[in-house]
This record gives structure tokens, C-alpha cells and sequence, in this order.
């Protein structure tokens, strides 16, 4: 472990940088979110989902809301089969890495080309596409339950089926959601770091850059663009 960690120094660091980046950037969402919760998108977005339930189960419009669960639905059905396909064509990589590593590694300037190194990226890039599968079919089960609870007569008056409970259950779902995504997301600096550990440090910052801009929430015109 020692002699791999001294051999691929350089590319362990890149992860390690880019890992401590993209935690960074949460951290620093997390504390703005509680100091400014208006400065968040993701406030807005659940103040809205929210208030769509309460209108939703109080107008009885059961059709609206089995469309809308079912775009959800189908959108998070898509997000995990295309991780399905992805996790594949990883797999197919890793067995044709002895074919690809000098092509890959072209413009490698301080990594190495070994082909330990370059299985080891490549599992992590399977961990982090596993990791947003898993987090998609999580948010189709609970757009699933939200389908039933939603549609609830009112004078059962179960705990399970107030508005308050089933907009935090559809809140609930889109946070997995959102976690899929993020995973999506940091499938670029991996895939940058085949390339060698300068590609995911600058991959890294340009998507810590991309989801500062699409994280805050508009408030004039001109933010609408970023």
C-alpha cells in the first residue's frame, strides 16, 4: 500500500484535492443555505414542491398529480438506466486497458501509466456511478408511495397522508434526486483523471464554478442565464 501510495503520489493528491474541493463547496452551500435560505435554489424548489402538494391534495386534482409523479418517475427510471449503461461501459474499459493506456495517457504530465493506477481510477469511477444508480432508484420509490399517499381521502385523516407529510416525502425524493446528480456530475473530473492528475484538479474547479452558478437562486432577469 505504501509503494502504490509513493508510486501514483501525484494522482492521489489530484484526487484528493478535487474529493476536498467538491466538499468544500457543500460545506460552504450548506452554511449559506442557513444563513440566506432565499440565496438557495434548492429552497425555492422545496417551498414549491411543498406548496403544489398542499394545492394538489386540497383541489383534489388527482390527474395533475399522477402526471407530475409520473415525469418524475420516468425522469429518475432514465438518470438510473443510463448509469446502468455507464457502469458497462466502465466494466468494458477496464478490460481493454492494456489496448488504451498510452493513448489515455497522451497528455499525462505528472501521473503515471500504470496499469494499476489506471484500474484504480476506474474503480472509483464505477464506485461514483453506483453510487448515483443506487440514489435514482431511491427517488423512484419514494415518487411510488408519494403516487398513493397523494390520492388519500381526506376523511381517513391518516398521519401519513397530510400535506405536510407527503411534501416532505416529495422533498424527501428529490434530494435523492439531486444526490444522483451530483454524483452525474462528478463523473467528469473522473473521467478527466484518466487523462492524469492536472485534467481533475482543473476539471474540478470549472465544476465547483458551474454549480455555484446553478445553485444560487435568481433574483433579477439577468440571473436567468446563470
Amino acid at each position: 500500500m505504501v509503494d502504490f501510495i509513493s508510486t501514483h503520489v501525484y494522482d492521489l493528491a489530484g484526487f484528493a484535492l478535487s474529493v476536498a474541493a467538491v466538499a468544500a463547496y457543500q460545506m460552504y452551500l450548506r452554511w449559506r443555505n442557513r444563513r440566506d435560505p432565499a440565496s438557495s435554489a434548492l429552497y425555492g424548489m422545496n417551498a414549491a414542491r411543498a406548496a403544489w402538494v398542499e394545492g394538489v391534495m386540497r383541489d383534489g386534482r388527482d390527474i395533475l398529480a399522477v402526471q407530475t409523479l409520473r415525469n418524475s418517475t420516468m425522469t429518475s427510471s432514465f438518470m438510473a438506466s443510463t448509469a446502468i449503461l455507464l457502469i458497462i461501459g466502465v466494466l468494458t474499459l477496464s478490460a481493454q486497458g492494456d489496448k488504451l493506456i498510452g493513448t489515455w495517457h497522451a497528455l499525462n504530465v505528472l501521473g503515471t501509466n500504470s496499469s494499476e493506477m489506471w484500474l484504480f481510477k476506474l474503480l472509483i469511477l464505477l464506485f461514483d456511478l453506483l453510487f448515483a444508480f443506487f440514489a435514482f432508484c431511491l427517488s423512484m420509490r419514494l415518487y411510488h408511495h408519494i403516487g398513493y399517499q397523494i390520492n388519500v381521502q381526506k376523511d381517513l385523516a391518516l398521519d401519513c397522508t397530510r400535506p405536510a407529510h407527503v411534501g416532505a416525502e416529495l422533498n424527501r425524493a428529490a434530494i435523492f434526486y439531486r444526490v444522483g446528480m451530483r454524483a452525474y456530475y462528478f463523473t467528469v473530473p473522473l473521467l478527466f483523471w484518466l487523462f492524469g492528475p492536472l485534467w481533475i484538479v482543473g476539471a474540478t474547479f470549472l465544476l465547483v464554478f458551474f454549480l455555484y452558478h446553478l445553485d444560487r437562486a435568481p433574483r433579477r432577469d439577468s440571473d436567468l442565464l446563470g
